[in-house]
C-alpha cells in the first residue's frame, strides 16, 4: 500500500495506543477519568493480565493475478486467527511471566504455545512443538536462556537495564497520553458508556467506561491533530534524557524526526493526502473502551478497529477489522508465579540451541 494507507492507518493506531486508563474515587468527566488513570497505572507495582488479538476480517483484493493467489494463501491462515497472552508481572525484583498462545485457522489450522519468563537480565523463551517445523525432539519444551547483558555485550553495545524498566515505561506513557489527550475535544471524541453497554467479561467491575471514538465524520481532523499538533510534542518527550536512554534513541534521530514531520514538503504532501482521505478510507467502527474500577485502575481495556481502504491507483482494496482486549486483575497483590524461574535441565543456552539446529542440518 501506498503512503496514504500508512498514514491513516498508523495514525490510528498511534492514537489508540496512548490512551491508557484510570479514575478517581469520583464519576470524573470522560477526558479527566483517562488522565487520572494514566496517573494510576503508574503505581501498578504487580497485577495479573490477560489479553487477546483478534483478525476477524482480512480481505485483500489486488488487479496482479499472480500476487493475488500468493495474498489469498497466507490470508486463508490469518483470517479469524487470534493470540491469547496471560502473565504475571511484579516490578521489584523485576519478573515476568506469560504465556501466548497463536491459534491460526483455515487449511493449515494449527496452535502452539509459548511460555516466557524475564527477569531484569535473563529471558527464558519455552520452544514449542510446531508443525511443519523441524525442531529437535532433545529440546521441545526446554527453555532457552538468553543474558541479555551478555547479548549485548556480544553486540557491542552497553547493557541498558532501563530500557527494560517496566514503571519508567508506565511514566513515559503517562506522559505521551497527557499530551495527547490534551489535544482532542472531550465532546468530539469521548463517550460515557454503562458497564452493560461495553459488553464487559464476566467478573470485571467497574463504576465508569470511557471510549474514544474516531469516526468517518473526524478522521480527517483526528488525524491532522495527531501528526500536527501531537506528534511534534511526543517527540519532545522522547527527547528527554530519561527516556532517550530507555527507548536506546539519539539525538540526531531525534532531530532528523523532528525535521522531517515539520517540513514543508511533508506538510504539502499530508495536506494532499488528507484531502482525499474520504476517497480510499472508510472508518466502520474505531473505538478503544477503557473500564476503570473503583479504585480507579484499569481493569480491562477494548479496542476495535474495522476499516476499509480503496486505493484506485494500484487497483487494490483492503477489508481490516481486528479486536484486542486487556484485562488486569490481583492489581498490588502479591504475585503467584505458575512457572518461575527455569532452572537445571530444563534450560539450554543459546549455543546448545544452534548446536541442535545445526545436527538436524547434517541429515
Amino acid at each position: 500500500m501506498n503512503k496514504k494507507w500508512g498514514l491513516s492507518a498508523a495514525a490510528l493506531l498511534l492514537t489508540a495506543a496512548v490512551i491508557l486508563p484510570g479514575c478517581g474515587s469520583k464519576q470524573e468527566a470522560p477526558k479527566e477519568a483517562l488522565k487520572s488513570a494514566a496517573t494510576k497505572a503508574t503505581t501498578m507495582s504487580s497485577y495479573e493480565m490477560k489479553s487477546k488479538f483478534s483478525i476477524n476480517d482480512l480481505t485483500i483484493e489486488t488487479a496482479d493475478a499472480e500476487s493475488a493467489a500468493m495474498t489469498t494463501q497466507v490470508l486463508s491462515m490469518l483470517k479469524n486467527a487470534d493470540i491469547t497472552i496471560d502473565g504475571v508481572y511484579q516490578a521489584d525484583p523485576m519478573q515476568t511471566e506469560l504465556t501466548m498462545v497463536l491459534n491460526l485457522k483455515g487449511d493449515m489450522s494449527m496452535s502452539f504455545n509459548v511460555p516466557m519468563v524475564m527477569t531484569t537480565e535473563k529471558l527464558y523463551v519455552k520452544i514449542p512443538s510446531i508443525p511443519f517445523f523441524p525442531i529437535p525432539e532433545t529440546i521441545v519444551n526446554k527453555f532457552v536462556e538468553v543474558d541479555l547483558k551478555a547479548l549485548a555485550e556480544q553486540e557491542g553495545a552497553e547493557f541498558n537495564p532501563s530500557a527494560l524498566d517496566t514503571q519508567k515505561m508506565q511514566k513515559f506513557s503517562n506522559e505521551v497520553m497527557d499530551t495527547v489527550l490534551a489535544e482532542y475535544d472531550e465532546g468530539k471524541y469521548f463517550n460515557e458508556l454503562s458497564p452493560k453497554e461495553a459488553n464487559l467479561p464476566e467478573g470485571v467491575e467497574a463504576k465508569q467506561v470511557v471510549q474514544f471514538q474516531v469516526t468517518n465524520d473526524n478522521v480527517k481532523e483526528a488525524i491532522t491533530i495527531f501528526v500536527n499538533n501531537a506528534l511534534p510534542k511526543i517527540i519532545d518527550i522522547v527527547s528527554k534524557e530519561e527516556y532517550k536512554d530507555m527507548l536506546q534513541i539519539n539525538d540526531a534521530d531525534l532531530a532528523k524526526a523532528k525535521e522531517e514531520i515539520t517540513s514543508s514538503e511533508t506538510r504539502t504532501e499530508f495536506d494532499k493526502s488528507l484531502a482525499d482521505l474520504d476517497k480510499y478510507l472508510t472508518i466502520n467502527q474505531f473505538h478503544y473502551n477503557t473500564a476503570i474500577n473503583k479504585d480507579g485502575f484499569p481493569v480491562f481495556q477494548d479496542l476495535l478497529m474495522d476499516i476499509k481502504v480503496n486505493d484506485p491507483e494500484d487497483g487494490m482494496n483492503v477489508a481490516f477489522s481486528i479486536n484486542g482486549t486487556g484485562q488486569y486483575d490481583k492489581i498490588n497483590e502479591k504475585p503467584e508465579f505458575k512457572i518461575g524461574i527455569p532452572q537445571g535441565d530444563d534450560v539450554i543456552t543459546m549455543d546448545q540451541l544452534e548446536e541442535q539446529f545445526g545436527s538436524v542440518g547434517t541429515y
